[in-house]
């Protein structure tokens, strides 16, 4: 069975998987660079307190995340599915929904993190150092949630449109905007951690707007006004379609929250601080970011293939895509394994000076922290694949049973044993019982997949 109208299903699979992963993964890196630069900047004028402020506002950004990333990969999927299956009116009604329910969700958002944005930031573990660092840059980044919500929820359906130039586009432009920003805020008008905050909004507002644009330009549907009145059902479909990658990404406000404060208490027992041990952890987070950026830029690509070959049941394009898709990912792996391995410390100072303890530190929980890395681009792609065939329920799974299940679990039990090497072992041993876990599931899926295309 071969799809004429719609490239997903003609075109050779190899070179849609390009075309489609090479605009993700350059939108991801200059997105990954602009928060890492930002943070550079952050390290030589504001100092490591600074990072380590930018660490306990994160939770915020992971909120936003979590919401815009449900709604984004959960219309991909819903409306890929959607156009396989030949039904545009369907298609229309996912997009258009999502469109409304990111705008109201970002505004709900941002009204009560201003409100209670205090507490949060003690919730968050700030250390009295850090306090007014963080309270400073988080009162000026929440103003930007409406629009990072918008952003990160909109690029993935920009995306299943077959547009990901255009994705690209919005995010590198948001990206080069904001590090021009930085230089010219913290450097020339010397206005500090909140320079760096008001570059990172201004540049969430510009990337919002550009993809607010392609609502007008869909390349497969022609809205009408009333596509984009919230529909309840489809608020539904997507939000279990992505519901895998909310459940990531809200396990990880859990995590991030439960180990800057595990950082702060065992941190405070430690020869380091809680203060070096909080920053550290932020500054390899950020690191942390171009792996993804590559893996997970991959993983995008791949996904809207899947879907619409697996609402058209050409099965053997979607085991083909897989195939490709883990061979590229594992290769990213390793390369990122080896790198970490042979020069954490040299990384690590590219964010600013420290004492010669602050570098002890960061090059044994860089170490620890990708000991196993190799294996996680197998994971990150299960992650997605099951949401993007309609299936969440295993991608939720391996979500949840990565960090709420395993990893937290970790997290209390070997820090209470261990103090900070406890919580430095816990993410590969994380890491290697989620890499069984995925496989199994991916396996099992694909050898019940029909053999022959159309059954």
């Amino acid at each position: 069975m071969e799809n004429t109208q719609n490239p997903m299903g003609a075109k050779s699979v190899s070179k849609l998987l390009v075309s489609l992963a090479v605009p993700a993964v350059v939108a991801n890196l200059v997105n990954a660079l602009y928060n890492i630069v930002d943070q550079i900047f952050i390290g030589h004028v504001v100092g490591y307190l600074g990072n380590a402020a930018t660490n306990i506002a994160f939770p915020l950004t992971i909120i936003c995340m979590a919401i815009g990333l449900m709604t984004g990969i959960g219309t991909a999927a819903g409306y890929n599915l959607s156009l396989g299956r030949k039904n545009e009116q369907d298609a229309r009604k996912f997009a258009g929904t999502a469109f409304s329910t990111m705008l109201i969700a970002g505004i709900i958002i941002c009204i009560l993190v201003r409100i209670f944005l205090k507490p949060l930031i003690i919730a968050f573990g700030a250390t009295d150092s850090i306090y007014e660092y963080a309270l400073a840059y988080s009162s000026v980044t929440s103003l930007g949630i409406p629009f990072l919500l918008f952003s990160c929820g909109s690029n993935p359906i920009v995306r299943g449109d077959g547009s990901s130039t255009y994705s690209m586009t919005a995010v590198v432009t948001g990206g080069v905007l904001n590090i021009i920003l930085d230089a010219l805020f913290m450097y020339k008008f010397n206005m500090g951690i909140k320079g760096a905050a008001w570059a990172t909004v201004i540049s969430q507002i510009v990337s919002a707007l550009i993809l607010a644009r392609y609502y007008l330009h869909f390349k497969n549907v022609k809205f009408t006004a009333k596509d984009f009145i919230p529909h309840f059902g489809f608020m539904l479909k997507f939000c279990k379609l992505g519901f895998s990658s909310f459940a990531f990404q809200s396990s990880m406000l859990i995590i991030q929250i439960t180990l800057n404060n595990l950082l702060k208490k065992y941190g405070e027992m430690s020869v380091y601080g809680s203060d070096v041990t909080i920053a550290v952890a932020g500054i390899l987070q950020k690191v942390n970011l171009i792996f993804l950026a590559f893996v997970i830029g991959i993983v995008q690509g791949a996904q809207p293939i899947c879907s619409f070959n697996y609402g058209a049941k050409m099965y053997s394009r979607v085991k083909k895509t897989v195939k490709i898709s883990l061979i590229v990912t594992t290769v990213i792996s390793v390369v990122m394994f080896i790198v970490m391995q042979l020069f954490p410390r040299q990384i690590v100072g590219l964010f600013g000076s420290g004492s010669e303890e602050y570098f002890k530190f960061a090059s044994f929980y860089a170490r620890g922290l990708f000991a196993v890395v190799f294996l996680n681009g197998v994971q990150i792609f299960c992650s997605t694949f099951f949401p993007a065939i309609g299936k969440p329920g295993k991608g939720t799974l391996i979500a949840l049973a990565k960090q709420l299940v395993i990893l937290w679990t970790l997290l209390m039990t070997l820090s209470y044993f261990l103090g900070l090497k406890g919580i430095v072992y816990a993410a590969p041993i994380t890491d290697a019982l989620t890499f069984i876990l995925a496989v199994s599931f991916l396996i099992f899926e694909i050898k019940k997949m029909p053999k022959a295309d159309g059954e």
